[in-house]
């Protein structure tokens, strides 16, 4: 009966810690989000002020996957987990690195915003503003599968980042026009080109969680293989 009872009790701590990982993994989620928000805010209002709030919040963000990765590097060396135990950990693991990667990418976009050309450019960056809002709901669904380990949905979600792929490429023709029309431009057009690329790469960066949670709840990997293939494998 003791057995029993120590067994229910490291049991009972093992899926708090598994909740408390989770649960952080969610909070870091929405601290990036905000971000990616705030970012997007100081672009479109050239708001200097907000955009230097981004990039000294980012200390927080590159803090809270440093605790979470800590944290399951612990878990898997005291706990040993296996089956979707571990998968859960590794997947969170992995997201952390992708949430922060998002992090980052809000940091250039607030860059961009404080750029002493900007003004000149807001032209240009209208376009990139509506593909960051695009680029923010994907985000934002994508840390809501998160929350539901909902594999039918990250797969669905999986597909939004083609759809960002096209506006990036419509964005590149636009500023290569503009380009092509003042050559006097260039310096310019490249600071809102580095913003742009930083937009797409939320795209990226969500499509590899979304395949993180297809991982986790069907136990394949889906990496490098496209669409197509991956649904048609996980209706098998």
């Amino acid at each position: 009966m003791e057995n029993m009872n120590l067994n229910k009790h490291i049991s009972g701590q093992f899926n708090a810690e598994l909740d408390d990982i989770r649960n952080r993994v969610l909070a870091m989620g929405g601290l990036v989000e905000r971000q990616l928000e705030q970012s997007l805010d100081a672009l479109g209002a050239l708001d200097a002020e907000l955009a230097q709030k981004v990039i000294d919040g980012d200390h927080k963000v590159n803090g809270m996957e440093v605790a979470i990765d800590e944290e399951c590097t612990r878990i898997i060396a005291k706990r040993q987990p296996a089956a979707s135990d571990l998968r859960l950990v590794l997947a969170i693991s992995k997201t952390i690195t992708d949430l922060e990667r998002i992090g980052d990418a809000c940091v250039k976009i607030a860059k961009a915003a404080m750029d002493k050309r900007s003004k000149n450019q807001q032209p240009l960056l209208v376009s990139i503003e509506n593909m960051g809002r695009h680029a923010t709901r994907t985000l934002h669904s994508t840390l809501d599968a998160l929350a539901r380990m909902d594999a039918d949905v990250a797969l669905e979600l999986h597909k939004e980042d083609r759809k960002l792929d096209t506006e990036y490429e419509g964005i590149i023709r636009q500023l290569m026009t503009y380009m092509m029309a003042d050559p006097r431009s260039i310096p310019e057009v490249l600071d809102v080109l580095w913003a742009a690329r930083a937009v797409e790469r939320v795209g990226d960066r969500c499509q590899n969680i979304c395949e993180y949670i297809i991982y986790y709840v069907k136990g394949k990997d889906v990496r490098h293989i496209s669409y197509e293939e991956m649904e048609k494998d996980l209706k098998l």
